[in-house]
């Protein structure tokens, strides 16, 4: 039977720990915090006080400054910086101090759990205990070492259910699973902003909107302590190899510019006066198209008459635009126009809108199947197939049909739009206008523009969007813009832990939602997209960067070899229910 923690001990108080004293002492646990020195101890309460409501501190915290008073504790956490050397030293000091019958724990993210309770000479009765302090958690990972007694580790597993926490149990690997996932991610971002592909709010903004995760990766980081996430970084690229953990450059400069993040009062945001801020603007933002007043759009055209033809057409005629939606035939323009007014029926049904708005939102959509119609459309937007063969062909069309002046965007998830661009003759008119499923309630628009996109081009696009209910973001011309760049080489590494690892997908997809806060996991969201999308998505990006981490993972090409797809064909990484 597995043994019961009476009484614990902390030794750190920094945001890991403090999460940690707070969560033992509110169980009823007597918990004993250690910090280094009285300065840090007062931090260390500080923040343990304001994970409280009413600013409180829990009750049962005995506060110290010696090692030695974790003495008679029956489970001792380290929560201290991530360097080994610190990491071994505490832990090997409370072993000496404490008795036979003591569990060890490590808060690491990137150390070798094994080399720590090796080198500590307590390799029978350490684990790793990871959780994530950012956002409010549900899940912890315990991670076990070649000789972790069973015992200990049902110990601590029954101890994080008491804490009200799913335990996941993983081996000692590099990253575990959610510091393998969320660290590559982070850095991803970084590079993608040190490389002036976005702005910060726009990848933020981008990630949040565009996937609901709680906070956008540069401000996580923020959050996180960027000299944290650099030390993480090359702890773990030296253990993996694995080039996506190779630091960003720019993260080693802002650590040695003193930019730590919120910690420090600045890092990628400016927390000076309290709340994040940001000085500027970078490329592709709104305030960053060239300065010139963006002409109002009236008539907006739409081209497709699929899901996110409607979707999009539902979008403009409800903001308010006469809307003429193009379809191959009189019937598919037939079948649009009902699937918008199903769409609005919800939207009623939910309260979302007015009968009347409703009315007046279906009385401004005209379908056709003619592309004569769109003689007179400030904004066309194209949304057919992902073929690049029929958007060039269609895109030729709309450069002889449409008016001059008029605006033609792409909504295509990854194709290059320079490629239409170039074919309607007039390609700085053109511009990508990436809106997500279900457009109607997805709040978040790509505006992707070329290298020959004009600003006045990129100003209509980004008040059309703004104009629609939206949240434009700006990047380049560069496959799968911000989301799908940052997003798919996430999903790809989900799928690699299954692969290779003992890992089911429902550890893992538990470790991203209740240890991270994303609302839905890697291999349940593969599910959601599709395999086969998913790994045309992946292709892209790899046959784009000739990069080999971006690979897609064998896995996921097998499944989609044997018509696994997800949910749409039954199967996929699960099997659904009732099939």
């Amino acid at each position: 039977m597995a043994q019961t923690f009476t009484r614990t001990a902390v030794i750190g108080v920094g945001a890991v720990g403090a999460a940690l004293v707070d969560l033992l002492a509110r169980a009823g646990l007597p918990v004993t915090a250690v910090e280094a020195d009285e300065r840090s101890l007062s931090a260390g309460r500080r923040r343990v006080a304001g994970r409280a409501a009413d600013g409180a501190e829990p009750p049962g915290v005995r506060w110290s400054t010696r090692v030695a008073d974790v003495a008679g504790a029956d489970l001792v956490v380290e929560a201290v910086p991530e360097r080994l050397d610190v990491k071994t030293a505490v832990l090997g000091e409370a072993a000496r101090v404490c008795g036979p019958g003591t569990v060890f724990a490590t808060t690491t993210s990137g150390q070798s759990v094994t080399e720590i309770a090796s080198l500590c000479g307590t390799m029978t009765r350490t684990v790793g205990l990871h959780l994530f302090p950012a956002v409010p958690t549900t899940a912890v990972e315990v991670v076990r070492t070649p000789l972790t007694e069973r015992p200990v580790q049902e110990a601590v597993v029954e101890l994080a259910r008491r804490l009200g926490h799913t335990a996941v149990e993983v081996a000692d690997r590099p990253g575990f699973i959610g510091g393998a996932l969320v660290m590559a991610y982070l850095n991803s971002a970084a590079t993608m902003y040190e490389q002036r592909y976005a702005s910060r709010e726009d990848i933020d903004t981008a990630m949040t909107l565009g996937c609901g995760l709680p906070m956008g990766p540069l401000a996580q980081l923020d959050v996180m302590g960027l000299d944290v996430a650099r030390d993480t970084l090359e702890l773990l690229y030296e253990r993996s190899g694995d080039r996506a953990y190779a630091p960003a450059p720019l993260l080693s400069h802002y650590v040695a510019a003193g930019l730590l993040g919120r910690k420090a009062g600045r890092g990628f945001y400016d927390y000076g006066s309290g709340g994040a801020t940001v000085a500027s603007s970078a490329a592709g933002s709104p305030s960053a198209v060239g300065g010139t007043a963006a002409r109002s759009v009236r008539g907006v055209g739409v081209v497709g008459s699929g899901t996110m033809g409607a979707g999009i057409a539902e979008v403009c005629a409800r903001a308010g635009h006469p809307t003429v939606l193009v379809a191959r035939s009189d019937a598919k323009a037939n079948g649009a126009v009902l699937a918008v007014e199903r769409s609005l029926e919800r939207a009623v049904g939910r309260g979302k809108v007015t009968r009347q708005d409703a009315d007046a939102a279906l009385g401004r959509l005209v379908a056709v199947s003619q592309l004569e119609a769109l003689d007179e459309c400030d904004l066309v937007v194209e949304a057919v197939v992902e073929d690049l063969t029929v958007k060039r062909g269609l895109f030729a069309d709309l450069g002889r049909t449409c008016r001059p002046d008029a605006v033609l965007a792409s909504s295509t998830s990854g194709l290059p739009i320079i490629e239409c661009a170039t074919a309607t003759g007039r390609p700085e008119n053109v511009i990508g206008m990436h809106f997500f499923n279900p457009a109607p309630v997805m709040r978040l628009v790509e505006v992707v523009r070329t290298a020959l996109t004009s600003d006045r081009t990129a100003g209509i696009a980004h008040a059309a969007a703004a104009a629609m209910g939206k949240r434009p973001v700006g990047c380049a011309d560069r496959a799968g813009f911000i989301v799908n760049a940052l997003l798919f080489p996430y999903l790809n590494r989900a799928i690699r832990l299954v692969e290779e690892q003992a890992i089911t997908p429902d550890d893992v997809d538990a470790v991203m939602t209740g240890g991270h806060g994303y609302p839905m996991g890697p291999l349940k969201l593969l599910d959601v997209v599709g395999l086969d999308v998913s790994l045309q998505i992946q292709r892209t990006l790899h046959d784009t960067f000739l990069d080999a981490s971006l690979a897609p993972a064998r896995y996921l090409e097998h499944l989609v070899r044997a018509g696994h797809l997800g949910n749409k064909t039954g199967q996929g990484f699960r099997v659904r229910a009732g099939r």
